[in-house]
C-alpha cells in the first residue's frame, strides 16, 4: 500500500501532522493538534510563539480563539 500524504502540516515549519515531534492535545493523536490558529495548525509551543510574533508584526493578531480545525463547523445561512 502507498502511504497517503498528510494534508495537515505546521504552518510555521512545515512539519507534517503525525510526524515525530508534533504535539497533540493531551498527548493523543486522535485528540488533534495541541496548537492552532485561524490560518492552520502549529506543531509546538515554539512554532506557536513564532506565529504569534509574526502576526503581531503584521498587525493581524487574533482577539478571540480560533475554532478547532478538527471540529465540524455549522453552516451559516445568509
Amino acid at each position: 500500500m502507498l502511504a497517503r500524504p498528510d494534508a495537515y502540516r505546521c504552518i510555521e515549519c512545515g512539519l507534517p501532522y503525525r510526524a515525530a515531534g508534533f504535539r497533540y492535545y493531551q498527548g493523543r493523536l486522535e485528540n488533534g493538534a495541541a496548537y492552532w490558529s485561524d490560518r492552520g495548525m502549529l506543531c509546538s509551543p515554539q512554532c506557536s510563539l513564532a506565529h504569534h510574533r509574526k502576526r503581531a508584526a503584521e498587525g493581524t493578531p487574533r482577539h478571540e480563539p480560533a475554532p478547532d480545525p478538527f471540529e465540524v463547523q455549522p453552516l451559516v445561512r445568509r
